[in-house]
């Protein structure tokens, strides 16, 4: 499945808008992965166990964008965005997008 953030996909004729879909992850932000993450965000600097956890957000939220798609008979998605939140303790990767068949 061709999947993009822009409105289409080049070289391809957009044949049917489907629906619009969206995938999410909710994950529990837990320091304790990473005992320096706090102070990390205040001298400044990376923290790998969040890094990690975003990354993870990002390609289950992205997978389950995708297997939605399927689900419609698409074979693409256009306008693919993702956001970030983080609520209380919990981290929420959300990706959404047009679900179209091209040509």
């Amino acid at each position: 499945m061709i999947m993009t953030t822009t409105p289409s996909i080049e070289d391809k004729k957009v044949t049917d808008y489907l629906d619009i879909v969206v995938g999410e992850a909710i994950m529990g932000a837990q320091m304790f992965r990473d005992p320096f993450a706090g102070i990390t965000g205040i001298i400044g600097g990376r923290s790998g166990a969040c890094e990690g956890e975003m990354a993870t957000g990002r390609i289950t939220a992205l997978r389950e964008l995708e297997s939605h798609a399927a689900e419609l008979g698409a074979n693409g998605l256009i306008g693919v965005d993702l956001d970030c939140e983080v609520i209380d303790n919990m981290m929420m990767v959300t990706a959404s997008g047009t679900v179209v068949e091209v040509a």
